[in-house]
């Protein structure tokens, strides 16, 4: 049976007429019409018939960085924040529904800071958001912050998922992503080049369309080149790729090209490289991967 949840002040709930199992009980983050199964062990404690939640962390994909790229609970939730945390250039991407707000960044190589930053300030209550680019929990800083978490029992964590530069950028070349894919960030930073090439040879002897993400920056000028290199085992000179930079921002750029001129080019952090499977092709200046229907 379940009852009505009225919503008290940010994080304390009265609970009415419900009934729920030892471990389950009956809650929505934001309405009170519509209830979902929570474990019990987000609520510090249950007094008499008030629930009062856990101090918590939400960490927000922005996609693009744009506005229009932000999801409707992305921009909901950023604008119930009281602090806002991320990169600063993510922040500046979306300064336009930060306004008011308590703004915190680290730079670049500084993310396990971050991530501690905005922990500490939701353990003093306060209503916080971590951001990142695209989706959060690709290649983003979820991963960092779950492990971290333990560290912090008294606040939990929720993630809203965002536009990764994979589906966004797929839509400026056309449909690239028709049949199974699978990404490979092309950064040594956390990740030892050797597993970088071993995971490039699988892909492509698995016929998947491959997204590289990170495939340049100014540490890392031939990091297309090296990988192009990996793959021209597998991959010959005419299969059809693209290329998408600046998604959803200022210059942003899509064209498509074959392996062969993909091979001889350098890129910057921005780019996202499309390279298609053996069936994939171009429809006038798109590059598309059958799905298998018979057309």
């Amino acid at each position: 049976m379940a009852g009505t949840l009225v919503r008290r002040s940010p994080n304390k709930w009265t609970l009415l007429l419900v009934y729920f199992p030892p471990h389950v009980v009956f809650l929505n983050r934001h309405t009170t019409n519509e209830l979902i199964y929570i474990n019990t062990s987000v609520f510090d404690r249950i007094e008499g018939s008030e629930l009062e939640l856990k101090k918590q962390l939400t960490i927000v994909g922005i996609g693009p960085g744009h506005r229009d790229g932000l999801t409707a609970e992305a921009l909901e939730e950023i604008g119930n924040a009281d602090v806002v945390v991320g990169y600063p250039l993510y922040l500046k991407l979306i300064s336009d529904v930060t306004i008011g707000k308590e703004l915190i960044s680290t730079p670049m190589r500084k993310e396990i800071e971050r991530i501690r930053m905005a922990f500490e300030q939701a353990l003093k209550g306060k209503r916080v958001v971590l951001v990142c680019s695209g989706d959060a929990g690709i290649y983003g800083l979820v991963s960092p912050a779950y492990e971290l978490s333990l560290e912090y029992p008294d606040v939990d964590l929720y993630v809203v998922s965002g536009v990764t530069a994979a589906a966004s950028g797929a839509a400026l070349l056309g449909a690239p992503l028709g049949n199974d894919f699978c990404t490979i960030s092309l950064s040594d930073y956390l990740t030892p080049w050797e597993m970088i090439a071993k995971r490039l040879l699988a892909a492509a002897e698995a016929d998947f369309v491959i997204v590289l993400y990170n495939a340049g920056s100014n540490k890392r000028p031939d990091a297309l080149k090296n990988a192009c290199a990996v793959l021209s085992e597998r991959i010959e000179a005419k299969r059809c790729c693209g290329i998408a930079e600046n998604i959803g921002r200022e210059g942003e750029t899509a064209r498509v090209l074959s392996f062969a001129e993909l091979s001889g080019l350098q890129v910057g952090m921005t780019a996202t490289v499309f390279i298609g499977n053996s069936q994939s092709e171009f429809v006038g200046c798109h590059l598309v991967t059958p799905r298998g229907y018979v057309i």
